[in-house]
């Protein structure tokens, strides 16, 4: 059975050398780019790949995009193919963080059609944790054809979520710290505040203090609070630039709220336009 939202440690490390189980390393440091793949060389989960979210998890930024556009389907799908990845493989992401980059990565196989995705639980220090090693060797990796069925339905872009937020048709979820969300403390874009309407919930408050994912339980009775009587393919989410807004919609999936699409331009793509509104403080729903 397929593997589609989390892998425990235990659960993965019987499966380092299967060619059908792919691990790749999204660790990654906004203020320092190189960082992640620093790490990754020095030291890393047997037969891991390394994904760097500027250059393997996004296409470049235009001055219409987020921080983080999303790349095509067809660059997406030759990464995938480049790290051995196909039809039939099952694929594990991990961070050194929260885990929402590995949870873009996980997002993104959905979006292009593969299930077969699914995130470490805790990330590199619960693999750490659980005694197991790494190694500082990059794999031999035979090329794959991964093939995308593109899932539309998955995304929205801004010129779809204006008339849609003006029909109360969604329910756009931000997934940035509540001080972000409410216009403080704003340090990575230049415009401070919120979409109006937008519900704040951060994505650090579906984890626990080890940064592993809280129970199915109790993430849905505070996805339930959040969403007051909201049903999941309701939901659009978003955050500064289509990255920890995926951890939000991991969180969704394993709460039983299916069907949330996300904004992958965000935040930094919203205030690009500076017609658009914004408000500043807590939830305004």
């Amino acid at each position: 059975m397929a593997c589609t939202t989390l892998v425990e440690p235990a659960q993965l490390a019987p499966h380092l050398g299967n060619p059908r189980w792919v691990i790749v390393d999204c660790r990654f440091d906004l203020a320092k780019p190189d960082a992640g793949r620093a790490l990754y060389r020095a030291g890393h989960i047997p037969g891991a790949r390394y994904a760097h979210l500027n250059e393997d998890l996004s296409a470049p930024i235009t001055p219409r995009t987020g921080r983080h556009p999303l790349p095509s389907p067809e660059d997406f799908a030759r990464t995938l193919g480049a790290w051995g990845i196909d039809a039939h493989t099952q694929v594990v992401a991990y961070d050194d963080a929260s885990g929402a980059i590995a949870a873009r990565l996980w997002w993104m196989l959905r979006w292009v059609g593969h299930d077969a995705a699914a995130v470490l639980n805790g990330g590199l220090s619960a693999w750490l944790a659980s005694g197991f090693a790494l190694e500082s060797a990059e794999p031999k990796v035979t090329p794959a054809t991964f093939v995308p069925h593109v899932r539309a339905d998955r995304a929205i872009t801004v010129e779809a979520l204006v008339p849609a937020l003006a029909s109360r048709s969604v329910a756009l979820v931000d997934a940035r710290a509540a001080d972000r969300f409410a216009g403080q403390n704003e340090t990575i874009d230049p415009v401070p505040g919120h979409v109006p309407g937008a519900r704040s919930h951060p994505f650090m408050s579906n984890l626990d203090a080890q940064r592993r994912f809280l129970p199915p339980a109790v993430l849905r009775e505070r996805w339930a609070k959040t969403l007051d009587g909201v049903s999941g393919d309701e939901v659009v989410a978003m955050c500064g630039s289509g990255v920890t807004a995926c951890l939000d919609l991991l969180a969704l999936e394993l709460a039983g709220f299916s069907g949330a699409r996300l904004y992958p331009g965000s935040w930094s793509e919203w205030i690009r336009d500076r017609s658009r509104p914004i408000a500043t403080g807590s939830d305004d729903t």
